[in-house]
């Protein structure tokens, strides 16, 4: 089956590079290389989205984009290996990769329902911390791999987020409410739609106990810093999908820091966050979920290290 083309709009959210910049590097660099709809618009095939997919990484990395528009995609993706390194391996590692291999499966022949019982099966059998460091976590990088090769199409990658959403979302409903510090407030920032890492943080916070308090995604500065002094939060965590700009994260994180008070903390998670040095200190970076804990324990360490307030 051959995967529609994409519009310009579509492009911009999915890669994180704006329209002016895709026109830009139409005429300057020849790349990307649109063709039209019967209404005369920019679409653009499946196999240039992935290339802008990766090249959009690999600019968040340092690399110009002149370096990078007449590279084919398997040069994209070493260049992206070199620099970010290649996903750990799984433990268990022939049942795992079964089990990653059938939901690509699932996938590519548009099983919905076949989809839904194979996750919940695997939910089932892992547990909810297993589920989403044995499977979430790795099955994320291939069906993310997979659409950058036109392997897979929007609507099969938005299937597979609309029920991995619906698993972890069960998931953290059978966890009873923690009050163990710190209490969280958890979202994303205007402009990153990719919700799956909040629920996947949200979960892994509540099985160590924490209370916490989710907004969804795509939740203005302003409101996440009312909404963290109404539901009286001692972090705000938020999630970043390497498709969102690292310069703009760094900005928007700096905005919202000088809204919150100190004794707020952020914390910032996400593969964004796996590779980038000279990150602002004020800022917890978390880039890998089975680090929650560590920082669990750390905070509850300043906290209790922290020089009392004068009376």
């Amino acid at each position: 089956m051959t995967s529609p083309e994409l519009g310009i709009s579509t492009v911009e959210r999915e890669t994180g590079l704006s329209k002016d910049t895709l026109r830009m590097w139409e005429r300057r660099y020849g790349f990307p290389q649109p063709l039209r709809n019967r209404h005369g618009e920019r679409v653009y095939p499946p196999e240039q989205v992935g290339k802008l997919r990766l090249i959009s990484r690999l600019i968040d990395r340092g690399l110009r984009p002149r370096e990078l528009a007449g590279a084919t995609l398997e040069e994209l993706m070493a260049r992206v290996t070199a620099t970010e390194g290649a996903p750990e391996p799984l433990g268990a590692a022939a049942d795992n990769t079964l089990l990653l291999e059938t939901t690509l499966d699932l996938l590519a022949a548009y099983d919905a329902a076949g989809l839904q019982s194979h996750l919940s099966r695997t939910l089932q059998r892992l547990g909810l911390l297993r589920f989403i460091l044995e499977f979430v976590a790795p099955m994320n990088v291939q069906v993310g791999a997979a659409w950058a090769r036109g392997a897979l199409a929007v609507s099969q990658e938005h299937l597979y987020c609309e029920q991995m959403q619906h698993q972890l979302r069960q998931g953290i409903g059978t966890i009873y409410p923690g009050a163990r510090a710190p209490s969280v407030l958890l979202t994303t920032l205007p402009g990153e739609d990719h919700q799956l890492g909040v629920l996947m943080a949200h979960a892994c916070l509540a099985l160590e106990g924490v209370r916490c308090v989710s907004l969804g995604i795509r939740t203005p500065i302003g409101d996440i810093a009312s909404a963290a002094h109404r539901h009286g939060v001692e972090v705000v965590g938020l999630s970043f999908s390497k498709a969102f700009r690292l310069k703009t994260a760094l900005a928007m994180l700096g905005d919202l820091r000088a809204q919150l008070p100190p004794s707020v903390e952020i914390w910032a998670g996400g593969s964004l966050w796996a590779r980038p040095s000279h990150l602002p200190g004020e800022i917890r970076f978390i880039s890998r979920l089975e680090l929650i804990p560590h920082e669990i324990a750390e905070f509850c360490r300043r906290r209790r290290t922290a020089p009392s307030s004068p009376a």
